[in-house]
C-alpha cells in the first residue's frame, strides 16, 4: 500500500487506500459507515446519519467564500464485490489488494472499488484540507447504490440544504454528465419436479468462463459475451443428448456475467461431445475479436441424484433463448447513447427451483417499462412468476444549468479543449436525488475508470490527477448566492 499512498494527489490516494481496507459490500455498509463517521468526528465536523445510514458531513466555507452557493459533494460508500474463480478472497473480511501497473491502479483478482471509492476519497481529502478554497460543503455519502439505490431512494426532503450537487461517479475524465438511465429489477421464478437418477449415467460439468464482463450499463453497447446467454446457447445445441441437473451462472444484476456452470447427464456421450464441439467452435469464432480469453469446456463428474424433466428443460431453454439481452434501443435524440437495454444477470437452477435475475435500464421511463413488460410476457408464457423489485428514475438533462456552464468554461480553460457533455446509460443516483430535491443543480464527473463491476477494474493515475485539479477549480469558482428577497 505504500506505493499507492505515494501516488499524486496523495490526499486522494491515501484516503482511497484507507477506504479499501474496509469491506463495504452493498447492504453490508455498517463498517464503512462507522469509518466515515469516525473520520468526520476526528476532524470535528458536524455529522448526521439518517434512518437508512446515509451520512451527511458539513464543513463551513473557507474565508472569502461565504457568499457562494452551498455545494453537496456526493458519492456512494458501497462497491461491487466480484472476483475471479481462481482468486482466494473473502470480501467480508479482507481489504482490497492493490498494485500499480504503469498508469493504472489495479486489484489482485477482484474489483478495485474505484467505483465509487475515488469519489469518496476525494470528498474526504477536501473535508480534511485546510488549504483548498471552497464554499460551504455538505458531503453526502449514500449507501447501497449498486444493488438498489436504497440510500438515495430513502433520502428525505430537508436533509440537504445545498443548491448545487456534484456527483463524483462518472468514469471518463473528459465527460461532464448531465443525465442518466433509470432501471428496474426483474426476478422470474418457477418450480420444477425433480426426476431421480437411478443409474450411473455419464455426467459432465459444462463451463463458460474467461469473458470480460463489465458494467451492465456503461459496457452493454460493446457486444461483450453474456455467460448466461452463451451457456443457454450451448445447452440448446446439445439438448437432445442431455438432461440438466443444475445451472449456476452470473452474479450481480449490474454486472455482465462472466462465468456460468452447468451439470448435465447424457446417455449418449458421443452425440453430446460432437454437438458440443460444434457449438463451442461456432461461438468462439464469433467472439474471437472481443472475447479472446473465452473458454467453453466440459469435464467428467459424478452422476447427480436428480435432473429436470425433458419438458421442463425444453421450456427453460426456449424461454432463456427468447429473453432479450443487450441493447434494445438507441436514443433517437442523443447520438451514441443507449436508450434501453436488459442484462440477464443471474440464472440459478437447483433443487426444484429456477430463478432468473435481470436488470432493465432506460433513459425513458416508458421505455424502461416497455422492456420490462416484454420480459414479463416472455417469462409468463413459460409458466414463470415475475416480480419487479427496486425501480429508480432516470435523470433528465437540464440545458440551462448554471453549474454546467461554469464547469464547461473551466474545463476548456484548464485543458484547452471542450468537455464531452452527455448523458450515460448507467444508473446514477442523481435521478432519485432530483425527485427529492427538484431544484438541485446537478452535475456528475470523475476520473477515468475502466472495467467497473469486474475484476479487470482499474483507475488511471494521470486521470485522477487531472480530475482532482478540475474538482478543486470547480470548488473555487462556485457561483455566488442570489441574496435578493
Amino acid at each position: 500500500m505504500t506505493m499507492i499512498k505515494n501516488l499524486e494527489p496523495q490526499a486522494v490516494w491515501n484516503n482511497f487506500a484507507n477506504l479499501n481496507a474496509i469491506p463495504r459490500a452493498s447492504k453490508k455498509e455498517e463498517r464503512v459507515v462507522k469509518f466515515i463517521i469516525s473520520f468526520a468526528e476526528n476532524l470535528g465536523l458536524e455529522t448526521i446519519v439518517d434512518a437508512v445510514q446515509n451520512v451527511l458531513i458539513k464543513k463551513r466555507a473557507t474565508a472569502g467564500m461565504e457568499d457562494r452557493k452551498t455545494v453537496v459533494l456526493q458519492s456512494h460508500l458501497d462497491m461491487v464485490h466480484q472476483k475471479n474463480n481462481e482468486t482466494t478472497f473473502d470480501f467480508d473480511k479482507d481489504g482490497i489488494q492493490m498494485f500499480v501497473d504503469g498508469d493504472w491502479v489495479k486489484a489482485d483478482g477482484t474489483t478495485l472499488g474505484a467505483d465509487n471509492g475515488l469519489g469518496v476519497a476525494s470528498i474526504m481529502a477536501i473535508l480534511e484540507s485546510d488549504t483548498i478554497k471552497h464554499p460551504a460543503i455538505e458531503a453526502l455519502f449514500t449507501i447501497d447504490e449498486e444493488t438498489g439505490m436504497t440510500g438515495a431512494m430513502n433520502l428525505v426532503p430537508g436533509f440537504l440544504s445545498g443548491a448545487i450537487l456534484l456527483n463524483l461517479d462518472t468514469e471518463d475524465d473528459d465527460e461532464i454528465g448531465v443525465g442518466c438511465a433509470g432501471g428496474v429489477d426483474l426476478t422470474a421464478t418457477k418450480k420444477y419436479i425433480l426426476e431421480d437418477i437411478t443409474n450411473n449415467t455419464p455426467a459432465f460439468k459444462i463451463t463458460v468462463k474467461g469473458l470480460q464482463g463489465g458494467h451492465s450499463g456503461m459496457d452493454i453497447h460493446k457486444g461483450l459475451g453474456n455467460a448466461n446467454k452463451l451457456m443457454n446457447r450451448v445447452l440448446y445445441a446439445v439438448r437432445k443428448s442431455i438432461q440438466i441437473a443444475e445451472i449456476d451462472g452470473g452474479g450481480l444484476r449490474n454486472a455482465i456475467p462472466r462465468e456460468s456452470n452447468t451439470i448435465i447427464i447424457t446417455p449418449n456421450t458421443e452425440n453430446f461431445i460432437t454437438s458440443f464441439e460444434r457449438i463451442k467452435d461456432e461461438i468462439k469464432t464469433e467472439y474471437s475479436t472481443l472475447e479472446k480469453e473465452l473458454e467453453i469446456t466440459y469435464s467428467s463428474i459424478q452422476t447427480p441424484i436428480s435432473v429436470l424433466s425433458t419438458a421442463d428443460q425444453d421450456l427453460l431453454l426456449k424461454v432463456l433463448y427468447a429473453t432479450f439481452n443487450g441493447v434494445f434501443r438507441m436514443s433517437p435524440d442523443i447520438e451514441d447513447l443507449v436508450e434501453t437495454s436488459n442484462n440477464i444477470a443471474r440464472v440459478i437452477v437447483k433443487n426444484g427451483s429456477i430463478k432468473v435475475l435481470c436488470l432493465t435500464r432506460s433513459s425513458i421511463e416508458s421505455g424502461k417499462w416497455d422492456m420490462a413488460n416484454t420480459l414479463e410476457n416472455i417469462f409468463s408464457l413459460g409458466g414463470f412468476s415475475v416480480e419487479f423489485g427496486d425501480s429508480y428514475p432516470g435523470w433528465k438533462p437540464n440545458p440551462d444549468s448554471e453549474i454546467l456552464k461554469t464547469m464547461s468554461s473551466l474545463y476548456e480553460a484548464l485543458f484547452n479543449k471542450k468537455p464531452n457533455i452527455l448523458a450515460c446509460h448507467a444508473g446514477l443516483e442523481c435521478g432519485l436525488l432530483g425527485t427529492h430535491y427538484p431544484n438541485l443543480d446537478m452535475i456528475s464527473f470523475g476520473p477515468t475508470i475502466r472495467g467497473a463491476h469486474s475484476p479487470d477494474e482499474r483507475a488511471s493515475i494521470s486521470s485522477t490527477q487531472k480530475y482532482w485539479e478540475f474538482l478543486i477549480a470547480v470548488l473555487e469558482n462556485i457561483p455566488t448566492r442570489d441574496t435578493r428577497n
